[in-house]
């Protein structure tokens, strides 16, 4: 890896030992960056021992997919998909501000019991340090189904695992924070497959029209567009306005707007009263 300062070697020196200490491993790989650091350094701490499983669901965009395979296929990372099967859980569906907890508890019963089939020792997830202070049902589940968490027991940050990632070569180093498809939907509005295909198929949209940093916040019949607030002026260009808007309407939207304070973590949490980055938004 690339020079990396002092005290970042010696966290990654302890998320090194401690994965290596841990027996055979199964990561919980989504493709985003927090996670393809953490299969990137158990494949370097393990080897074979290291499996790096991404689930398969509606709930998850197709980037974040394709960006697992080519993470694991250009740095050697055992992998595979599962299927995971969230949106059989009527508490999930429901999609109350707990939705998460119950995301992950399927995510973390389904790699349990592929652990007990392969015989594998554990089950980790890429939860960082700049995830404590927020409300995070998804860690509740983790606990419960005793998932290690190595970012935390190494003292690793967001920005950290971002700079090793850098020194590392992967290429999510640079990637724009993401989360579920769900995190898209008010809470009380039902998480349907279709919802989350028109939130996936809008976002791609945005992206192919030149925007990095999007969000497709569904509200029925409007969708609620966020980008980056420095992108702003370019996506209030009259032209781009009508862009915007004819490609989110073929989706099925009848109104599309754009949010004038542009892009923040978690904006639908605001109706929790919570502050700061949210529960389902990283």
């Amino acid at each position: 890896m690339a020079s990396i300062p002092p005290e970042l070697q010696r966290k990654e020196a302890a998320l090194q030992q401690a994965l290596a200490a841990a027996g055979r491993v199964i990561v919980a790989f989504s493709g985003g960056v927090d996670s393809s650091y953490l299969a990137f350094a158990a494949h370097r701490a393990l080897g074979e021992g290291a499996l790096a499983v991404t689930a398969d669901s509606p709930s998850y965009p197709a980037s974040h997919r394709a960006m697992a395979e080519r993470v694991s296929r250009d740095f050697g990372i055992a992998h595979r998909f599962l299927s995971t099967h969230e949106m059989e859980r009527e508490a999930y569906r429901a999609n109350q501000p707990d939705r998460c907890f119950h995301c992950k508890t399927e995510l973390f019963e389904v790699l349990g019991a592929l652990r007990e089939q392969l015989g594998f020792d554990a089950v980790a997830y890429g939860v960082n340090t700049d995830d404590t202070t927020d409300f995070r049902p998804g860690h509740r589940a983790a606990e419960q189904h005793a998932v290690l968490s190595p970012f935390l027991d190494a003292g690793l940050s967001k920005a950290e695992i971002r700079a090793l990632s850098r020194a590392a070569g992967l290429p999510t180093a640079e990637l724009p924070s993401s989360a579920c498809l769900s995190s898209r939907l008010p809470y009380g509005t039902r998480v349907t497959p279709e919802r989350l295909r028109q939130v996936d198929e809008g976002e791609e949209r945005l992206r192919a029209l030149g925007f990095r940093q999007v969000r497709l916040r569904h509200h029925g019949p409007l969708a609620r567009i966020e980008v980056d607030p420095a992108e702003l002026p370019r996506a209030l260009e009259p032209e781009m306005a009508r862009r915007i808007a004819a490609e989110i309407r073929e989706l099925g939207f009848r109104w599309v707007s754009l949010d004038l304070e542009g892009y923040r973590t978690g904006s639908l949490n605001e109706v929790l009263g919570l502050e700061g980055p949210s529960a389902t938004e990283p």
